[in-house]
């Protein structure tokens, strides 16, 4: 039988899965197959392994290389308030709704970087709500949380930062919320005051805490359909009733099993709210 060189690819990205899996734990299975395969060819020519055959090599013995492998997967990446319509409409139409709860609990789950859980900070802050909020901030990577806990950022992106909280109606100025000293910028880090940082996998991880507002924006556009509905059921299972969730704007429900326990708040800026809260499962 002949096997053309895509159909090669393939069969050595099923095997990249399961060697993953069964050497660290960690499953890709369920991530869109288009997707996962471009970032595994991605890896092979980042670590020079010629074939992917080669990337399962180093998976099986060299687990040095894991942090480097993981974040060549999960892509961590965002920005400062980045599209500043959806933290705009976080600032005049949740947050004001939130408000009447004693103590908030927000969930960003994969965070990245952590660019977003800092606007979230700075958002709370202005509104007054960051003394009775915690923020936990969860993603798959070990090194980005690193990065993110440290706030520290390429000083190059502070215009476009800047525009973007102005955007999504920032009361001061960006600057009095950051350092900058050598090309770097490191953001105040009383903003961190009420954040948790942990790793947390969304495909086999359960329910992490039980939130008003949750915030998972681009990340499940890289799931396949099942996966997608596992994961929206177990942001379902972590709110409370009438709780918010916040998805990226090239995301949707529409096509979700768990659609039905939501209902659009804000459409075009994908901010659902939870209606229909089924009996709390375990993590």
């Amino acid at each position: 039988m002949t096997v053309d060189a895509q159909e090669l690819d393939n069969i050595e990205v099923e095997l990249f899965t399961q060697a993953m899996q069964r050497r660290h734990g960690y499953d890709f299975s369920q991530y869109a197959p288009a997707s996962l395969k471009r970032r595994v060819l991605q890896l092979v020519e980042q670590l020079e392994t010629r074939t992917i055959s080669g990337l399962i090599e180093r998976v099986m013995h060299e687990p040095q290389l894991l942090p480097r492998m993981l974040d060549g997967l999960t892509v961590p990446a965002s920005d400062m308030f980045r599209d500043p319509s959806m933290f705009r409409g976080l600032r005049e139409q949740v947050l004001p709704l939130l408000a009447s709860y004693p103590q908030i609990n927000i969930w960003q789950a994969g965070c990245a970087h952590g660019q977003e859980v800092y606007s979230l900070a700075i958002l709370l802050e202005e509104a007054g709500l960051y003394e009775r909020t915690q923020i936990f901030a969860t993603d798959l990577s070990e090194r980005a949380l690193h990065q993110a806990q440290e706030g520290i950022y390429p000083a190059r992106e502070a215009q476009q930062w800047s525009r973007n909280y102005q955007a999504a109606g920032g009361t001061h100025s960006l600057a009095d919320y950051y350092s900058a000293r050598y090309n770097l910028l490191k953001l105040d880090q009383r903003l961190r005051r009420n954040v948790t940082f942990a790793q947390h996998n969304l495909v086999s991880d359960g329910v992490f805490c039980e939130a008003h507002l949750v915030l998972c924006r681009n990340v499940m556009i890289y799931f396949s359909n099942p996966l997608q509905d596992h994961v929206l059921s177990l942001f379902r299972n972590s709110l409370v009733r009438g709780g918010f969730l916040c998805v990226g704007m090239r995301e949707s429900l529409d096509y979700a099993t768990t659609a039905a326990t939501f209902t659009p708040f804000d459409e075009r800026l994908r901010i659902y709210r939870l209606t229909h809260q089924p009996e709390r499962q375990q993590a």
